[in-house]
């Protein structure tokens, strides 16, 4: 019987490769080979017009955003409720309340005419969360944004590679995060990056994810350090190492071919799931996205003796996610209508992706699926 993960890193020679030359150069901090990925980060992007910063995790990005934007104690950011603990933490973790949004039955990502309908005197931004294959309206949240003097922190921690409207993603937004953590289309063990229209802002960066410290990435890109320096500003011990990011340009190498690989994945999944009336797939062709994961909806009595059927039969699944309104640490925070949020939450699985997936692995994956809904009309 397969066995089959829903997530899987690719690790190859040339990741081991950039592992083991990044551990005999001894350099175990933040060097060279972070200042090399995000150079060339920004080339994939191809956001010239724009500056990089390498972080450890995309909710150490998440967080130096909400620091970047100055947010107070009292303001508010309105988030969708349909998205990962990290960005409703990062809020949080800068004094600021977290106001919950309901999400389009469409896209799963975030309503902006429900959205306009939370804004107060108290908001400061909003979170733009491109869900998997899925994007944000992004030139509503601009159009948005602008009315009401908002900032939009744009979550873009599934999306690299995607592009909006022809647009990379990555090169358009206010302030752009991505994650690079263990199960992310690449990863460089854990990490994450910000992108952001100004110079000023990079370097506020540069120092908030070092602990405050005032050293020039001039040097520290040199595999070296300053030992004077001054602190001016609070940070935090958020900074990438050498050995994450040696990992990470070999990855970043191979996305062509990752993105190729997920597309060939979910566009069989697609075509192998279109008879079956239980399960509602993904509305795209794949064709502008890197897909991160795959999703299906299923009713939602049928979606834990699903995931168990499948269990038993060597597949692992996921939910991705339990919106935040469910948690007790958001049960109090300000929300509107959730009915979309609450019905997207009960109905949807996470099936098996990699870089790796094999085609008889998704055609094995799929046949159970046509099976336990057979025996559920039988």
């Amino acid at each position: 019987m397969m066995q089959i993960p829903v997530f899987k890193p690719l690790i190859e020679e040339e990741e081991i490769a950039a592992a083991v030359k990044s551990l005999e150069l001894g350099w175990l901090g933040m060097g060279a080979s972070v200042g090399q990925f995000e150079l060339a980060l920004k080339s994939y992007i191809g956001c010239e017009d724009r500056h990089v910063v390498a972080v450890s995790t995309g909710h150490a990005a998440l967080h130096l955003a909400m620091m970047l934007i100055g947010l107070q104690p009292g303001d508010e950011v309105i988030a969708p409720s349909f998205n990962n603990i990290a960005d409703f933490q990062a809020i949080l973790a800068v004094g600021a309340k977290p106001v919950l949004c309901d999400i389009r039955e469409d896209s799963l990502c975030i309503d902006t005419a429900k959205a306009e309908g939370l804004i107060c005197d108290r908001t400061r931004a909003i979170v733009a969360m491109d869900y998997d294959c899925c994007m944000a309206d992004h030139d509503a949240l601009a159009k948005l944004a602008a009315k009401y003097n908002l900032r939009i922190i744009h979550d873009a921690a599934h999306v690299l590679g995607s592009s909006y409207k022809g647009k990379r993603i990555g090169t358009f937004s206010d302030i752009c995060v991505f994650s690079f953590d263990p199960v992310k289309t690449i990863t460089c063990i854990d990490g994450g990056a910000l992108v952001v229209k100004s110079q000023e802002e990079a370097e506020v960066l540069h120092e908030m994810r070092l602990i405050g410290m005032g050293q020039p990435v001039s040097v520290m890109y040199e595999n070296q350090r300053a030992w004077t320096y001054d602190v001016s500003r609070l940070g935090y011990r958020y900074h990438m190492a050498n050995l994450h990011a040696a990992i990470g340009l070999a990855q970043l190498a191979k996305m062509p071919a990752i993105t190729a690989a997920r597309q060939e994945a979910c566009k069989l999944y697609n075509a192998l799931l279109a008879d079956l009336k239980q399960v509602k797939t993904p509305k795209t062709d794949f064709n502008d996205v890197t897909p991160f994961l795959y999703y299906i909806r299923v009713p939602a009595a049928y979606r834990q003796p699903l995931c168990d059927y499948l269990k038993d039969n060597g597949i692992d699944t996921g939910i991705h996610w339990q919106p935040g309104h469910w948690f007790t640490l958001l049960k109090v925070a300000r929300r509107g209508d959730m009915s979309v949020t609450d019905r997207i939450g009960h109905e949807i699985l996470s099936l098996p992706l990699n870089s790796r997936i094999a085609p008889d692995e998704v055609a094995y994956i799929c046949g159970k699926i046509a099976s336990y809904f057979q025996a559920c009309n039988d």
